[in-house]
């Protein structure tokens, strides 16, 4: 993140699960804080956060994202617990508090530090972080640093990485492990080189528009005895923003660029980006990459928070699964897939609605962008949004995204909570009730109910109990399950338009498939490394513009309906 940029994990349920519970879906499901700067929220007050880090500590796990007055706790990765806390003195006068935070376990302590230019912020720690119990490790941790990392290597050394700037590189040093104090001067570590990798141009469309490319974010994972430094680039607000990562044998480098990058990438679906993040392991051992999503429109700092299956390969090579990223996956793997197969049964599909305010029409609702929203003209109860699947489905879960319409909050917000009730029906005149949250007190904004039994169904409705603030707005009721019919069509003539012009972009053009609503497209730099997934809806053609201008690319393409997913075609080679 930038100087002024304003949980994990998987995600989402703030009620109480069922036993059976074993899937999550993106965004994640906590209780986001409201921004708390006046002049983010000029074009209206809304949720924020980004720049999470998440560490396993003691087998629980930890997440601090940027300007929430606290942190979470889970035991599970499934529920998360906030504990409030304000890190900040009253003589800092900022209103980061915690802005993109670094976080380290190191042996039974676990160190925090927030991002500051000052030479006044202290690091904290604690043996007790579950119980809220903080001291200072150090007073002023005197050479500051924006977007901070610290790692503890495995033979006892301590080192920190910090940068934001589409001018200066990421930074490292050694510190002494026992004073926190620096141990000779920053060293260079890697810059941003956007005239070869066309992912790190700056801008929605890459064409590095109004700025150069930020580089920020730094985080190291070890791996085999290599290290590999992840960045976050090119800007925050974009589909594109992406974790790149370099690898040397020596924490403080010399580093070369991995040769698949970004290795965490998101460009398309309903939750777009995946920078700024930090990798961790789970109890299992399983690798999880936790990262920033866009959301970016009462202002460029309006985020989330996703999480995806992560590791290296085979051959050291470190990637992010986001293929599927925004659909629900499993916490523990079915044999070798994280994603359980449920399709979005209700893509722009129509949608009735109790009542509209002004533009924020009811298909905004199932568009699959999370920019776009429906609201009612009120968030009073009994204010509701139905949606016909088309057909008679298999619904195994729903997610339910809220939007920020006219919210009176700014900063922290506690015991605010939702209410709703869930329906179904097959005829869209007599109802069942499928999910009755009418008592819940948690706020779940990214609300996602995985069903204990599945249940046939053509139409759900959402009707509103009771809301946190604001009016009943809604950015994705989004159901997932088995359509029943056929998969769609392979898709044909897939072609790769690459020129000598710019070798970094290219036009992807196919044949449309008559059953498809949406495509992914696998990219990688060989043909069994394809582990970049961009999803492309309701069109048949894409300008990919994140190539390595120097090597050749490697390509497929399937097709996806509300029944699975088409074969994929052949893998292209584009030189």
């Amino acid at each position: 993140m930038r100087t002024i940029l304003p949980a994990f994990l998987l995600l989402l349920f703030a009620a109480p699960l069922e036993a059976q519970q074993r899937t999550y879906c993106n965004p994640v499901n906590i209780d986001y804080g409201y921004t708390p700067i006046p002049d983010f929220a000029a074009w209206g007050k809304h949720r924020a956060t980004a720049d999470p880090v998440i560490v396993n500590y003691k087998g629980d796990f930890y997440l601090f994202s940027t300007n929430q007055w606290g942190y979470w706790w889970s035991s599970n990765m499934l529920q998360w617990h906030f504990v409030p806390r304000k890190f900040l003195k009253p003589w800092h006068k900022v209103y980061d508090e915690l802005c993109a935070p670094a976080v380290a376990v190191m042996g039974d302590t676990m160190l925090v530090f927030g991002s500051t230019y000052s030479t006044n912020f202290p690091i904290w720690m604690s043996t007790n972080p579950k119980g809220n119990e903080w001291k200072e490790a150090v007073d002023s941790f005197a050479i500051g640093g924006w977007d901070p990392d610290f790692f503890p290597d495995d033979d006892g050394r301590l080192y920190m990485y910090n940068g934001s700037s589409n001018r200066y590189p990421l930074y490292g040093i050694e510190l002494d492990r026992k004073t926190l104090q620096p141990l000779g001067a920053r060293k260079e570590m890697y810059l941003l080189e956007d005239w070869r990798y066309g992912w790190q141009r700056f801008g929605e469309y890459s064409d590095n528009t109004f700025l150069d490319p930020f580089i920020e974010g730094a985080h190291m994972t070890k791996h085999n005895g290599r290290y590999y430094l992840q960045y976050g680039a090119p800007g925050t607000e974009f589909s594109g923003y992406a974790d790149g990562v370099v690898v040397g044998d020596h924490p403080l480098g010399p580093f070369t660029p991995q040769a698949h990058n970004p290795f965490a990438y998101k460009p398309g679906g309903f939750a777009r980006g995946a920078g700024h993040g930090s990798t961790f392991r789970d109890n299992d051992g399983q690798y999880w990459h936790v990262s920033t999503i866009v959301v970016s429109v009462k202002n460029n700092f309006e985020r989330r928070i996703g999480i995806w299956p992560a590791g290296f390969d085979k051959d050291g090579v470190m990637y992010c699964n986001t293929a599927f990223g925004d659909y629900p996956h499993y916490l523990r793997p079915d044999g070798d897939t994280y994603f359980t197969g449920w399709m979005l049964l209700n893509y722009q599909r129509p949608v009735q609605v109790s009542s509209t305010l002004g533009g924020y029409l009811p298909n905004y609702a199932v568009d699959e962008h999370i920019k776009t929203y429906w609201s009612a003209a009120t968030g009073n109860k009994g204010e509701w949004i139905s949606t016909d699947l088309g057909a008679t489905g298999t619904v195994h879960a729903v997610q339910i995204n809220y939007a920020d319409q006219d919210a009176e909050f700014q900063g922290k917000q506690q015991g605010t909570y939702h209410q709703y009730k869930l329906y179904y029906s097959q005829d869209g005149r007599q109802w069942k009730l499928l999910t009755d949250k009418s008592n819940n007190r948690q706020d779940v904004p990214h609300d996602y109910v995985e069903l204990p039994r599945p249940v046939k169904a053509r139409f759900i409705k959402l009707e509103n109990i009771h809301m946190p603030t604001g009016k009943f707005a809604i950015s994705g009721l989004r159901v997932f399950g088995k359509g029943s019919g056929a998969p769609p069509d392979t898709v044909k003539n897939f072609a790769v338009l690459r020129t000598e012009k710019d070798k970094r972009s290219a036009w992807l053009k196919w044949a449309p498939v008559d059953n498809a609503y949406a495509y992914n497209i696998y990219v990688g730099v060989a043909p069994d490394k394809l582990y970049n997934c961009i999803m492309v809806h309701g069109q048949n053609e894409y300008y990919f513009k994140g190539m390595d201008r120097e090597r050749p690319y490697y390509f497929s393409i399937e097709a996806i309906n509300e029944n699975g997913t088409s074969a994929r075609g052949a893998v292209r080679m584009s030189e």
